[in-house]
């Protein structure tokens, strides 16, 4: 059965704001086991780990500060700088993965001499993370939705960079929503690219809502998943319609 994290930057996001702290137990209470999050820089960690120390709560991941820099010019020692201040954190939070995305294309930048400078760098990053026992999960997203313009779009260019890595440090975040929207085939990846998959996403296609009701269907997903053997964590980055408590409800159905 897939091991299920909800990503408590796309739950309870209205008004009155809700700590990150108080999310985490409201996790807890619906029955989940992990919590995510995207930046780490700006949290206030030690709510974090009250909240997950007082739940059990594990921390499925969270997201590399900066994000979106690995294809920017020029910045080799601010990502290693950063790789090594995000290990610290997941250790003093028991976290074993790190979400890394890569940003935007360059402008009248090849793809090739982009994809050499994001080589350089994750090569440094993934010793640091190597290191510390972590990894790095790099984030194919959809170019035609959500993020206009960024590089790193399909499985088999995250594969091949991983490859060239070669680092126990590094893997591919599946984006289940992501890669419907960008190339489909998500069955077919999720065996081509398994070995490297160190962290999934889901999330419903089209709108990025719960996962039932839309063009993939999460109960074949999930069984997908279990058959395969993976053993990590599947992340909710979804953003609920039906209320946040319905919404996890459903999701611990399909399973």
């Amino acid at each position: 059965m897939p091991k299920l994290s909800v990503c408590i930057e796309m739950f309870w996001t209205g008004q009155p704001f809700v700590p990150f702290d108080e999310r985490i137990r409201r996790v807890a209470a619906a029955g989940y086991s992990a919590v995510e999050f995207w930046g780490w820089r700006a949290k206030d960690l030690d709510a974090l780990r009250a909240a997950t120390a007082e739940t059990g709560l594990s921390v499925a991941g969270f997201a590399i500060d900066p994000g979106f820099a690995l294809t920017a010019p020029g910045n080799e020692d601010v990502m290693t700088q950063a790789a090594i201040d995000a290990a610290a954190t997941a250790h003093s939070l028991d976290c074993k993965s790190l979400i890394i995305t890569t940003g935007n294309e360059i402008a009248g930048e090849s793809w090739e001499i982009t994809r050499r400078r994001v080589v350089r760098k994750l090569k440094a990053m993934s010793r640091v993370a190597a290191d510390n026992g972590l990894r790095l999960c790099l984030e194919p997203l959809n170019p035609f939705v959500d993020h206009k313009h960024y590089w790193l779009t399909t499985m088999a260019q995250a594969g091949d960079i991983v490859e060239e890595v070669d680092s126990p440090g590094l893997g591919i975040l599946y984006d289940l929503y992501h890669q419907q929207i960008t190339e489909g085939n998500l069955i077919d990846n999720l065996y081509r690219h398994l070995p490297q998959i160190g962290h999934i996403h889901t999330a419903g296609v089209p709108g990025r809502h719960e996962l039932l009701g839309g063009e993939n269907d999460y109960a074949a997903l999930f069984r997908a998943i279990d058959a395969s053997g993976y053993d990590g964590y599947v992340g909710l980055e979804f953003r609920p319609t039906i209320g946040e408590e319905a919404a996890l409800a459903q999701s611990l159905a399909l399973l």
